[in-house]
């Protein structure tokens, strides 16, 4: 059977643990619960259908503890992690809704392929970009940023010259660990300055002048695939948006391409361990 059901409160972290950078999924239940009982054979069709997400159920009765520790309140409560960190949450027994998170979190992998350049404790956090807070600056019209924010083909291009600026917004604040950016070695970028947090959009004379977050020197082995650049994580602690100005290119030439550009991390917030709330409900009742 493709879902695991927790028996005991020990066996919860083991699984988050053993799950790796996958998505894991866990349907919070009870076996009194008319709405659990009714999305159960769907959400058993689903870990058939997702196979690289791992999914488990928890009895709130038989795990109390763990309930109790990650907020359960009604059930069916579907609780979403990465890399052991709670990353979201959907109350109710609605099969589409459930299926859309699992579509958003799972991330890119079209061909059912792990993203194994990742560090420990951390995730690439491409699913937490908000689309509507994206923005590049000097793109073809082409090849633009949404083509090096998915691994699924197609590249961002520079349009007048070699600069660009790259804003990204998140939905919720972030600690940034390291940066990924894939390019060809003629024509990925050399000179990289980001910044955090901006009120106010830059122009590209601004960003050449003002002092950055951190500034980047990359070399051809920088952005080779599957190459992680390290960031000054201290420096990178509750970023809600981070701008990236692209100075240069490598090859010296008019036009700069990224293949991938990607950001590993973790959120900010966590489960907080000591907001205990009981889990809600009498057998019976219907939630």
């Amino acid at each position: 059977m493709s879902v695991r059901t927790i028996t005991e409160d020990s066996q919860f972290q083991t699984e988050l643990t053993n799950a790796g950078t996958k998505l894991v999924v866990v349907d919070f239940y009870a076996t009194w619960c008319g709405p659990c009982q009714r999305i159960a054979p769907i959400y058993v069709e689903l870990s058939t259908k997702y196979p690289t997400v791992v999914f488990l159920k928890v009895d709130v009765d038989q795990c109390q503890e763990t309930g109790a520790r990650e907020g359960i309140s009604a059930m069916p409560t579907f609780i979403f992690y990465k890399n052991k960190t709670k990353i979201d949450t959907m109350r109710g027994a609605d099969p589409n809704a459930l299926e859309e998170k699992i579509k958003q979190w799972k991330g890119g992998d079209s061909e059912g392929q792990e993203d194994d350049v990742t560090v420990k404790g951390h995730l690439d956090i491409g699913s937490f970009i908000s689309s509507k807070g994206c923005e590049c600056l000097n793109e073809s019209d082409e090849h633009t940023l949404e083509h090096a924010l998915s691994t699924k083909g197609g590249y961002l291009e520079s349009d007048c010259d070699e600069q660009l600026i790259i804003n990204l917004e998140f939905s919720q604040n972030m600690k940034l660990h390291s940066l990924k950016l894939y390019a060809p070695e003629d024509k990925g970028p050399k000179t990289v300055k980001i910044f955090q947090n901006l009120t106010k959009s830059l122009d590209f004379d601004t960003a050449e002048n003002m002092i950055a977050t951190q500034e980047l020197e990359l070399t051809p082995s920088d952005v080779k695939e599957g190459t992680l650049i390290p960031l000054r994580y201290v420096k990178f602690q509750n970023v809600g948006s981070v701008t990236i100005f692209i100075k240069d290119n490598l090859g010296g030439g008019d036009v700069t391409q990224i293949d991938y550009l990607g950001l590993v991390g973790t959120p900010v917030a966590k489960t907080n361990m000591t907001d205990f709330k009981r889990v809600a409900g009498k057998k019976g009742e219907s939630h």
